[in-house]
């Protein structure tokens, strides 16, 4: 017996959006914070048309496997595990009909980005006109990657262990798209990371003491 509501209306007969699934994977790229785009395989020869990474949930599907397929799929991209940013649920946003998007967002290095003939890396502050609502989500995940930088030296491990002070300072001015006073950054980051007791040496001046995070 199907079970009703108290209008006794089964689920089946409220109408239903489709669910889609599109993740921003931010990196840094060319001294720029940057995101990965994929090319519609079906637009015309000669047509730019790019996009987020994204698919429809499958039947029986969980919201993780269908990012990680999508990412396998369209851009080539394995090993991550973005997270869940912003349900995004404007009836009008896809033409297509009514789709929901479950965003997701990642921050890697572009080492892990597998380069693929489809994709393209584009910085967030310079992005092509994009499909649907997905500048809005490029713009979502950077807001959330930025907070993050704010709080937590290089949470997202884009700077590869060990490195200086003026190294991690370099990449959260990157990240943030601000220059960051060096001694109030000093205070700051000092408390959430470990000295290796080593130094890197180059170029001039004194070495530089060597950190990982905490």
């Amino acid at each position: 017996m199907a079970h009703t509501d108290g209008a006794q209306r089964s689920l089946e007969s409220y109408p239903r959006p489709s669910v889609a699934i599109d993740v921003a994977i931010l990196t840094l790229h060319e001294g720029e914070l940057s995101v990965l785009l994929v090319a519609d395989p079906r637009s015309p020869r000669g047509v730019e048309d790019w996009r987020l990474p994204g698919t429809f949930l499958h039947p029986g599907e969980r919201l993780a496997d269908a990012v990680r397929r999508t990412l396998r799929e369209k851009a080539g991209v394995s090993g991550i595990r973005p997270r869940q940013l912003h349900v995004f649920d404007a009836p009008d946003r896809d033409g297509r009909g009514w789709v929901l998007s479950v965003a997701h967002y990642d921050a890697i290095p572009s080492g892990k980005l597998a380069g693929a003939a489809n994709t393209r890396i584009v910085p967030t502050a310079h992005l092509p006109e994009l499909h649907y609502d997905h500048a809005a989500i490029v713009e979502f995940a950077v807001d959330a990657v930025r907070s993050a930088y704010r709080r937590e030296a290089d949470p997202m491990g884009l700077l590869r262990h060990p490195f200086t002070l003026r190294q991690l300072r370099r990449l959260h001015e990157t990240v943030l798209g601000e220059r960051l006073l060096p001694d109030t950054f000093r205070r700051a980051m000092l408390p959430r990371l470990v000295a290796t007791g080593e130094s890197f040496v180059g170029g001039r001046g004194r070495p530089a003491e060597l950190y990982v995070r905490e």
